[in-house]
């Protein structure tokens, strides 16, 4: 976690959880959201005096993980197989019982099935992260993902998602805690970004000086995103606007089919030198701010980079579903001056062109005012601070309601 923390990660002896042992299971300490939850939500444990567990795969996140007061356990939580989880159980119990664990978190969906067992056995607290992309209609999914609903603390990501988890499973109503994701505003902070690294940045997209970007920050998993991107880029140029590139960042993450077919499909709008395919970004606050506009298509996830461009002032086009009425404030929930983005349909190519012509049109002062609104509403509702109280308030509940 960022030095950025207040009074409330300093006195360890105030804090209800110091010296409590917290044990956070996740997938693999891969890059990912939940390796960097896990990381963060480390931090703010060791900062208040407790002791801080992650067990997962081995990765290259576990040395952040030790430099920021956290301790990494291998387990193989990552394991669907019916028959590994079942051992795993025992195995997990184990450990709990060897670290003399106080409260369990787990983040994801097969860890949960292990996790349930083993709290069970050993009578300790278990909290689940429940997030909106979990929601499904299908009748075997839905049981599987029940577990995430067990937790004697469930912590949702968005007042969205609690409501849907509530809705689906009854008996979780009483458990909801909401813990939004949290974004480092000291590390995305246009302040803390210099002129260089944008310049870096904008050579490697072989963007000119007065040429406006338009950022879809998409991992390979986000196809549709990428075609209806496309087909608005495409409508854009009909309309006659010019000076404006494309990037889809990370379209070629993996390589195969999804590159070709990417590739293909640029082609086919003849789109070429517009529309163009990146490697992933490795300088994201950088790359927010050389963007003009961001775009976040994800149907259900809370998308973090909707989040992360706010606080860089880049004005950011989110979809229209889950979470995005919390994320962006846009009318009618708001009155327009209010605005901190805007939200645009589900696979609407012309809606997105629409909105992103908006976006491109406004001027430097409405400009300037939107950005500002628009880390504010960051810094209000989605620190890293704010996320990290959150969770260990639902530790701490979790922790009481083991005690009643």
């Amino acid at each position: 976690m960022s030095s950025q923390s207040g009074s409330f990660f300093r006195d360890r002896t105030a804090h209800p959880l110091a010296g409590y042992t917290v044990l956070q299971i996740i997938p693999e300490m891969h890059a990912g959201a939940a390796a960097r939850a896990s990381i963060d939500i480390a931090a703010a444990l060791s900062r208040v005096g407790a002791n801080a567990l992650v067990a997962g795969r081995a990765g290259p996140m576990v040395s952040e993980l030790q430099a920021k007061g956290g301790v990494f356990v291998a387990f193989p939580a990552h394991s669907r197989n019916p028959f590994a989880m079942t051992l795993n159980v025992r195995r997990l119990a184990r450990l709990i019982e060897a670290e003399r664990v106080d409260i369990v978190h787990v983040r994801s969906r097969a860890a949960a099935w292990v996790a349930y067992g083993a709290t069970r056995l050993t009578k300790t607290p278990c909290v689940t992260s429940f997030q909106t992309g979990f929601e499904t209609t299908d009748a075997f999914a839905a049981r599987y993902n029940s577990v995430l609903a067990r937790g004697d603390v469930i912590i949702a990501d968005s007042a969205y998602a609690a409501e849907r988890i509530a809705a689906r499973y009854p008996a979780a109503r009483g458990k909801l805690k909401i813990a939004r994701r949290g974004v480092d505003c000291r590390v995305f902070s246009p302040q803390a970004v210099s002129p260089d690294r944008v310049r870096a940045i904008r050579t490697e997209w072989g963007a000119a000086p007065d040429e406006s970007i338009v950022l879809l920050a998409a991992g390979a998993a986000a196809a549709p995103d990428h075609k209806v991107l496309i087909e608005a880029a495409r409508i854009l140029i009909g309309k006659g606007v010019s000076g404006t590139k494309c990037i889809i960042a990370g379209g070629d993450e993996g390589g195969g089919r999804l590159a070709r077919d990417l590739d293909r499909a640029i082609a086919k709008a003849q789109l070429q030198g517009i529309v163009l395919r990146t490697s992933p970004i490795r300088d994201l606050p950088a790359a927010l701010l050389a963007a003009s506009v961001v775009i976040a298509l994800s149907s259900l996830t809370e998308d973090g980079a909707a989040l992360e461009a706010q606080a860089m002032g880049t004005p950011v086009i989110r979809a229209d579903a889950g979470a995005s009425h919390e994320t962006i404030l846009a009318p009618p929930e708001v009155d327009d001056s209010a605005r901190t983005g805007w939200r645009a349909p589900l696979a609407d190519p012309a809606a997105l062109a629409a909105t992103i012509l908006t976006t491109l049109d406004l001027g430097a002062t409405a400009k300037d005012r939107l950005s500002l609104r628009a880390r504010a509403h960051i810094e209000s509702r989605y620190s890293l601070e704010q996320s990290c109280r959150a969770t260990l308030d639902a530790y701490c509940a979790a922790r009481r309601g083991r005690q009643t």
